[in-house]
């Protein structure tokens, strides 16, 4: 994460100085913020829980912890270091408002399905479950975030649509407006979880895991240009822009979630490039 996007935030438990009964200390930046990713670290060996649940700490001692968009006012952390001393912290969460959409013109089918499609939808439902359960100790998110591609921005995080006069779910992505055929580039470095071509909601639909549950999603891509079980680079070129699936222009919709919880992608990188 860039430090020009993300707000730091330093716990101290006790001011460290030299001498080994030195209290540890817990690092913690991102943006408090319902959405925001917030990347952590303590002493190695340590063990973390957020909201009453275990987060996986790396051998150097780096974790991640998220807010949804319905994340509530206050949350918790809580320590337990080698040494056996535990601490407890309570984490204030900015709330956000949320923009309303209005998308017409959809094909009826796209916004009620029939039973058979609800079938098929709940099978690619269980594909997207399994990829986001992956929890691999890999650390590819420390490498930072870009835009996946550039373009302008048509949708954005949180926004509730209504789509042909009714209220659907929150929209959950950051959405791209560019040419089909535009080059979409890994945002930062990771290994390719899911490669399905045709989605019925998503379309071409792609997932790249950066380690310790994060995940990127990129949804209606016309073309995959590398494979599941790749191992991808920070801007190597891995699909291509489309306008596959629930999708009325070519555009890419890019999403980041950490397990089930729902980030704001757009949270971990800087403005648009013009």
């Amino acid at each position: 994460m860039r430090a020009t996007v993300c707000l730091a935030v330093l716990f101290v438990l006790l001011p460290s100085g030299p001498t080994q009964s030195a209290e540890p200390t817990v690092h913690l930046e991102g943006p408090r913020v319902q959405g925001g990713l917030l990347r952590g670290r303590v002493v190695p060996g340590s063990t973390v829980k957020f909201e009453g649940e275990r987060v996986r700490v790396s051998k150097d001692g780096w974790f991640l912890i998220g807010f949804g968009r319905e994340a509530s006012p206050k949350a918790v952390l809580s320590v337990v270091f080698p040494d056996g001393r535990r601490q407890r912290f309570g984490l204030s969460v900015k709330s956000r408002k949320y923009r309303i959409q209005r998308i017409d013109g959809l094909p009826p089918g796209k916004v009620t399905p029939s039973k058979e499609e609800l079938k098929r939808i709940r099978r690619e439902v269980a594909l997207v479950k399994r990829a986001r359960k992956i929890d691999d100790p890999r650390t590819d998110f420390l490498g930072g975030f870009r835009w996946p591609v550039k373009g302008i921005i048509s949708g954005v995080y949180g926004s509730q649509r209504i789509l042909n006069g009714q209220p659907r779910q929150p929209h959950y992505g950051i959405d791209i407006a560019a040419p089909r055929g535009t080059r979409v580039v890994a945002p930062a470095a990771g290994v390719v979880t899911l490669a399905h071509p045709d989605m019925y909601f998503s379309g071409g639909t792609m997932m790249v895991d950066h380690g310790h549950g994060l995940q990127s999603a990129f949804l209606h891509l016309s073309r995959f240009l590398v494979k599941k079980g790749q191992r991808v680079k920070q801007g190597q070129p891995i699909a291509e822009v489309g306008s596959t699936g629930r999708s009325t222009g070519p555009h890419l919709d890019w999403r980041v979630n950490l397990f089930s919880r729902r980030l704001d992608a757009a949270l971990l990188v800087g403005p648009m490039p013009k």
